[in-house]
């Protein structure tokens, strides 16, 4: 098998973390909480336990969580039809694919919003798998997403890179043994993320794709294994 390629999918291949930001707001606003929108995009790439956690904060009553993340779930779905990919996100998954990698959509979505987002995104013809929220039990930064992926490929560790846009996938990245490429197209700070751990930071995925050649993703990080 060849060693493994796992791209995040909000954020970094489609441009959806403002629309995700938006639709927390609104659910949280439902039920009576009123936090900063740089807060609440600050936590975007967590699950929604971990998000309301760092949103509103742990020792809070827990009684409406399910309600407000099934709000924002709604909420979300209505900006299906605005959703679109970054520049050069298909052709960046399509040029990975035909270096040898093994692509895999490192997804912490529901399974209902990434069928969107594949859909959105065009690209199955370069993608080997995917996993979604319901893969795992806990989410980023928890290594278990990263995991997932790497159990898809059937990859270890060290025959993966992964890319992402947020500060939980660097360090979910890292937890797993996974180096990570960041990307600022979902909203975060180069030296944010770098201070996080990211090996290269690139301003979208049509930079990527324009320096792929240099880039951890030149060619496969292991020899194939037999």
């Amino acid at each position: 098998m060849a060693p493994a390629a796992l791209f995040d999918v909000d954020g970094t291949l489609l441009d959806t973390n403002y629309l995700h930001t938006l639709a927390w707001a609104e659910a949280l606003s439902q039920y009576g909480h009123a936090p900063a929108m740089a807060l609440i995009h600050a936590s975007i790439g967590m699950g929604g336990d971990q998000l309301l956690d760092h949103v509103l904060g742990p020792d809070r009553d827990h009684a409406s969580d399910a309600d407000i993340s099934s709000a924002h779930q709604a909420l979300y779905a209505r900006f299906w039809p605005r959703l679109r990919p970054f520049d050069g996100a298909a052709d960046l998954l399509r040029a990975v694919a035909a270096r040898g990698w093994t692509v895999v959509l490192a997804s912490s979505a529901s399974a209902r919003d990434l069928s969107v987002m594949r859909r959105v995104l065009d690209a199955d013809d370069a993608v080997s798998a995917a996993t979604s929220s319901d893969d795992v039990d806990a989410s980023k930064p928890a290594p278990d997403l990263v995991r997932a992926a790497l159990d898809r490929a059937d990859a270890g560790p060290d025959e993966a890179v992964f890319v992402g846009d947020t500060l939980w996938d660097v360090q979910a990245a890292a937890a797993a043994g996974v180096p990570c490429i960041a990307l600022l197209s979902g909203g975060t700070g180069e030296r944010d993320l770098r201070a996080a751990g990211a090996l290269e930071v690139h301003a979208d995925p049509a930079a990527l794709l324009a320096h792929l050649a240099d880039s951890a993703l030149g060619r496969p990080s292991a020899t194939p294994r037999r």
